[in-house]
């Protein structure tokens, strides 16, 4: 398989998605070093804040949802019925006709 990019001598071949020419701008241990650093905090704290910080988290949360119109449930609900008819009526259709032919095969 051939490159579409152009060879330049002495340039550095691409070694990433995002990286189209030239060397890299970040090396691993850099980067590393970044993660472990960004770490602040007492860390016998329990992971997720306990069980105290759980319920205003969701409350805090639920303020964020945008819930929908009654106008929209009613739609929204409208076209959930209508699927489950049409499956319904597609699952009944493909039984009856499955049936239609184990009867055939079965009987003399």
């Amino acid at each position: 398989m051939t490159d579409q990019q152009p060879n330049q001598s002495g340039a550095a071949r691409p070694t990433g998605k995002r990286q189209m020419a030239g060397v890299g701008t970040t090396t691993t241990s850099s980067s590393y070093e970044a993660k472990r650093v960004a770490r602040t905090g007492p860390e016998d704290e329990k992971p997720g804040g306990g069980v105290a910080s759980f319920l205003p988290e969701v409350v805090s949360e639920m303020r964020k949802v945008i819930w929908p119109t009654a106008r929209q449930m009613v739609v929204y609900t409208l076209v959930v019925f209508a699927f489950l008819i049409v499956v319904t009526a597609l699952v009944s259709g493909v039984d009856f006709v499955a049936g239609l032919g184990v009867e055939k095969i079965l009987t003399p």
